[in-house]
């Protein structure tokens, strides 16, 4: 187990040969909104997100539509990694600690503190994320990211 004290933001090295890596190209997709390296981060067709913003998607073609919806959207979203371990095999990687996330739609900003864990897995030297889990523990907070993310669906 490694203890981490730097946030990952997206501006360290995206170079996927290291979990670290990973870890930041995933952050770096996220914060500008780069669809393309969101895919690029992901195994295909083992992808999992699962999380109470987006449900539950399966595979990337499930995932996919979540992402461009909230990058082609009026939401603006910061996230970074912050507070977690990294637990590495040889092959598998679990990083788990927390994310602070702060969106913005209009007039509305909310700041959030998530639960977070993702799973990378080696393949070609390369480390791919296969499961991304999140969860909000304040239910004001989770039904107020709810509404503005999905307009009111859940």
């Amino acid at each position: 187990m490694i203890s981490v004290q730097k946030p990952i933001t997206g501006m360290e090295s995206t170079e996927t040969d290291t979990p670290v890596g990973a870890l930041s190209q995933c952050y770096s997709a996220f914060n500008n909104r780069n669809l393309e390296l969101m895919r690029r981060n992901r195994h295909q067709d083992e992808c999992v997100l699962n999380n109470p913003q987006r449900g539950i998607r399966r595979g990337w073609n499930e995932i996919e539509p979540l992402y461009s919806r909230l990058f082609n959207g009026p939401v603006r979203v910061y996230v970074e990694y912050f507070d977690y371990t990294l637990h590495v095999g040889d092959n598998l990687c679990c990083a788990a600690g927390r994310e602070r996330e702060t969106f913005e739609k209009g007039e509305t900003r909310i700041d959030l503190t998530i639960r977070t864990s993702r799973i990378y897995r080696r393949a070609d030297e390369q480390w791919k994320q296969m499961h991304h889990h999140g969860s909000i523990d304040d239910p004001a907070l989770l039904h107020s990211s709810q509404i503005a993310v999905l307009g009111g669906k859940s």
